[in-house]
């Protein structure tokens, strides 16, 4: 890094834009093996939120891999850039007062671990989207673990590269078991319960749109 440069602060904080958008902003950092529903929990959230006048935004990992990341390869040192880069990101948008979840598998715990450190105490939230491989197999609707299986590709998550499952997540969601509503629910509750977003006493349940329970 270049010893020219200054970080210039603004005249608008942090907590000027959290107040302006009447709610806390955070790192919501969905991780899982390939078909564990991390975009698909990541943008029903997203929409579950946007419906409660939230300001948020989804990176998810194959958009981001066609602008920000697009001359990274899947090798584990470039993997391990993309995250840090995906991190930096999450940390401005965060800082501007928005929810931001990010949706990549990030396999190793190490980078999850400094993605976290960029982080004030308690603005990153690891949520651990926990389904075996055998059913994200069956799930793989891209028939991207079936290449694998046979070769086609090289570095593959769960097949021959490690994926770390976090030790300890802020939140560890079973949507290998359990419905996309009820997955919602709990990421829902889980930022009520620390005050991210003011708690919905309209229902017991967050009402999904219909297009979404079906998923």
């Amino acid at each position: 890094m270049s010893t020219n440069i200054v970080w210039h602060n603004g005249k608008v904080s942090r907590t000027n834009r959290e107040n302006l958008n009447n709610h806390k902003g955070a790192v919501l950092w969905f991780t899982g093996l390939s078909g564990s529903g991390k975009s698909t929990l990541a943008h029903a959230v997203e929409e579950q939120l946007y419906m409660q006048g939230c300001r948020t935004y989804v990176l998810d990992g194959d958009n981001v891999r066609h602008g920000l990341s697009s001359n990274l390869s899947f090798s584990e040192e470039d993997r391990k850039e993309n995250i840090r880069r995906i991190g930096e990101v999450a940390k401005l948008m965060m800082d501007a007062g928005i929810i931001v979840m990010t949706a990549f598998i990030s396999p190793f715990i190490k980078d999850r671990a400094d993605v976290r450190k960029l982080m004030p105490h308690g603005d990153f939230i690891e949520i651990y989207c926990n389904a075996s491989l055998e059913t994200c197999e069956k799930r793989d609707v891209k028939g991207l673990y079936k290449k694998a299986r046979a070769g086609e590709i090289k570095n593959y998550t769960g097949i021959d590269s490690p994926y770390e499952a976090p030790e300890k997540p802020d939140l560890s969601v079973n949507t290998g078991n359990i419905s996309l509503e009820e997955s919602v629910n709990q990421v829902m509750s889980f930022l009520e319960n620390r005050q991210y977003i003011a708690k919905n006493d309209s229902n017991d349940s967050h009402e999904m749109p219909s297009r979404l329970r079906a998923v």
